[in-house]
């Protein structure tokens, strides 16, 4: 069981809260999911104050985030950036220091901004904050436009539901693809979005209707094992592979290409975790087309090798020997 301290402190944003409590929280075990020792901890403990007004009652200071495998640093007020908590800065060097896994939501990347561990590193933080960031901290490399960023054992997410996402990547890596999608299931949201998607697009998911690319995502998703270029794609949605490839950025948020590899990585994950299928024979099917094309892509995307992927998450039955 992994132990899961979520920090928060007056002036708390309830949402990303609520993610933490959501992502690692609920007991999940009737899924076959593994339960976290997850613990709501602040520095000082008792009425915590959240920025709509109301509190949450904590119980735990912050010894037990101390030790903690996880540490998630929740959302703080514009007015404490420039003077953070001394407790929480000494928190986050404990934490980076010893390896733990430590995680910002939206501006909780400032606790960790404050105690320098984000120096000569990349991080980002919600759009409209990552300007204040790089002015405040000019040796951290600021990435305004995406998701959420991983540095080591650092993950820095975009605000609101940018938190899903990099706790699911967070499981991904400590659980495997197939417990990250079957929790993902029960949240109701996507198991699939990468760090380098757009934080927005320039469409409103809301505003989208008949005409979006959502059935051509679904098929391209059926059909991984083949070459599937934006040409073939484009032909499928039945337009230009110009007009295609900036419909598909507007919706999507990210290239056509960039998207089919995160599919065909997810896709190849799931098959090292459920199948005894050869390398070449995973490659193939997923659209790599080489077991050297799946190593590349795994290092690039999931800094580990296919095998040592497999050796880790693997739930496969090996086929018996006649």
């Amino acid at each position: 069981m992994k132990t899961v301290a979520c920090v928060i402190d007056e002036g708390f944003a309830p949402f990303e809260f609520g993610v933490a409590c959501e992502v690692f929280g609920l007991d999940r075990s009737a899924d076959g999911v593994p339960n976290f020792d997850f613990r709501v901890v602040a520095p000082q403990p008792g009425a915590v104050r959240s920025k709509l007004g109301f509190s949450v009652n904590v119980e735990h200071d912050l010894s037990f985030a101390h030790e903690a495998d996880i540490v998630v640093f929740c959302p703080l007020p514009r007015e404490s950036w420039a003077h953070i908590d001394a407790r929480l800065i000494d928190l986050a060097v404990a934490a980076v220091t010893r390896d733990a896994w430590v995680v910002s939501v939206c501006s909780g990347v400032f606790v960790l901004a404050a105690s320098g561990q984000l120096d000569g590193r990349r991080a980002t933080t919600h759009w409209m904050y990552a300007s204040t960031l790089a002015a405040m901290y000019p040796q951290i490399e600021v990435d305004p436009d995406v998701l959420f960023v991983q540095d080591g054992r650092i993950i820095t997410s975009a605000g609101t539901a940018a938190g899903i996402d990099a706790c699911l990547h967070l499981l991904r890596i400590e659980l495997g693809a197939e417990m990250a999608n079957r929790i993902a299931k029960r949240m109701v949201v996507p198991p699939q979005r990468d760090g380098g998607q757009a934080q927005y697009v320039d469409r409103p998911l809301l505003e989208v209707s008949s005409d979006s690319l959502s059935g051509v995502a679904g098929w391209a998703v059926q059909n991984l094992r083949d070459e599937l270029t934006v040409e073939e794609m484009s032909a499928h949605a039945l337009m230009s592979p110009r007009t295609f490839a900036r419909r598909f950025k507007s919706e999507f948020g990210t290239t056509p290409a960039s998207w089919l590899n995160r599919q065909r990585v997810i896709h190849a994950q799931r098959m090292l975790e459920r199948t005894d299928l050869s390398l070449e024979q995973i490659a193939q099917e997923c659209g790599f087309g080489s077991a050297a094309v799946l190593r590349q892509s795994f290092a690039r995307v999931l800094d580990t090798t296919p095998t040592a992927y497999r050796a880790r998450f693997t739930c496969a039955v090996p086929a018996e020997v006649a």
